[in-house]
């Protein structure tokens, strides 16, 4: 299973003050719980996915590519014009050079490289099967 998410927003990991806090209203306390909800959701989304793959002992069969550091434009889902897509084609490049895991030093380049051969070899092995 290859997972492939939307991005976070790492604009929403500033921390507010008391006093700005304070004076927002319902939409931007709306807004806030949005996002919170939706990181949340993201998160456990493939903490569940992963943990099932691991307790399959199939953990090489999952691979989840997502960037944690989105900022600006490249935010927002409905922005497809050309400055925002070279922007997005740029963050995509810098992620394939990122590990996939703080403790692993496999990138994420890496990672979909074995991934691909893996679907690869799979397909070469049941239209082999197919052929008997």
């Amino acid at each position: 299973l290859l997972s492939l998410g939307t991005g976070t927003n790492s604009e929403f990991d500033k921390t507010h003050t008391a006093e700005e806090t304070a004076k927002w209203g319902a939409l931007q306390w709306m807004l806030v719980i949005q996002q919170m909800t939706e990181a949340a959701s993201s998160y456990m989304t493939g903490y569940y996915l992963s943990t099932v793959f691991q307790d399959l002992h199939s953990q090489n069969n999952y691979l989840r590519v997502q960037e944690d550091a989105l900022t600006g434009t490249t935010t927002k889902a409905d922005d497809a014009s050309e400055a925002n897509m070279e922007l997005l084609a740029q963050v995509g490049e810098n992620l394939l050079k990122k590990p996939v895991f703080k403790d692993n030093p496999e990138t994420y380049e890496e990672a979909l490289k074995r991934f691909a051969k893996l679907l690869s070899d799979r397909k070469k092995l049941r239209a082999n099967k197919a052929s008997y």
